[in-house]
């Protein structure tokens, strides 16, 4: 056989063996499903929450047993039907939730998570559904000593474990903090004398001096420069499921259903349980 002719036919196997190749490895990729369609293929959406933030996700007692409330859930629900199918809570503690969504435990996280830039290192966010600032919550006995950020110098201070406000509490100089799971644990513990303030948003600061009328929001609003504003964790790069859920997020802002949602879950509030 010609050298020449040799050659040609290498060239040509090696190329056919390349095409194979690519067509295996692309076919591989090719078959991988999205998220959105695994959520409605399993026909269940599994959510990550931590279900101890009034107005957001909390208890209520009806017939005698616990019932899981709030304005998030109301969220959910809608979200699930407009995807077309069911949805199943996962409660974790808060600070796992976005890596509960990274690592594919859940399929979306959804407990008045902000945004910041160190959760949006593990997940995308949806677009903002609800506005919210940061407050401090004291007793009202200290209204008249405790009106700002600056005035917890050196004071025993409270804040949800993993949380933005955990992260604006250790800004002040020589507080002595208390990071814990459940924010009704910290609010006993504010009642109790245990502690000076607890930092929260302030729809939780409000609903807690609705519950509690000892309590009171301290007088300034805390600046937080990571931004205001509550989002639904997201896995990375699921475009379609991201999409889907901003589809009814603007629907039920344009609807003002979720203006509707917060005020139940405001009334709800005061029949909040706490612990098992």
């Amino acid at each position: 056989m010609k050298k020449g002719l040799l050659k040609k036919l290498f060239a040509t196997t090696l190329v056919g063996a390349m095409a194979i190749s690519m067509v295996a490895c692309g076919g591989e990729d090719a078959g991988e499903k999205d998220a959105l369609t695994k959520i409605k293929e399993k026909g269940e959406l599994t959510v990550g929450m931590s279900v101890d933030y009034a107005p957001y996700e909390f208890f209520v007692m009806e017939n005698g047993k616990k019932k899981m409330v709030g304005m998030d859930l109301e969220i959910l629900k809608e979200v699930a039907k407009d995807i077309g199918v069911d949805f199943k809570v996962e409660e974790m503690e808060f600070k796992g939730i976005c890596t509960a969504v990274q690592a594919g435990q859940v399929d979306i996280g959804l407990s008045g998570l902000s945004p910041d830039e160190k959760r949006r290192e593990l997940v995308d966010f949806s677009d903002i559904y609800f506005e919210a600032e940061q407050g401090i919550l004291i007793n009202k006995k200290d209204a008249s000593k405790i009106k700002k950020l600056e005035d917890l110098k050196g004071l025993k201070v409270g804040a949800q474990l993993g949380s933005i406000q955990a992260d604006i509490a250790n800004t002040i100089p020589d507080v002595k903090t208390k990071f814990l799971e459940e924010v009704p644990v910290l609010i006993q513990d504010l009642l109790a004398g245990n502690l000076d303030a607890v930092i929260v948003e302030l729809p939780v600061a409000d609903v807690q001096s609705v519950i509690h009328p000892e309590l009171a929001r301290a007088e300034e609003k805390v600046q937080d420069e990571a931004g205001g504003g509550s989002a639904i964790a997201v896995p990375k790069d699921q475009k379609a499921l991201l999409d889907q859920i901003n589809k009814t997020i603007k629907r039920l802002i344009d609807e003002e259903k979720i203006d509707s949602f917060y005020k139940d879950a405001v009334e709800l509030s005061k029949s909040e349980v706490v612990g098992e």
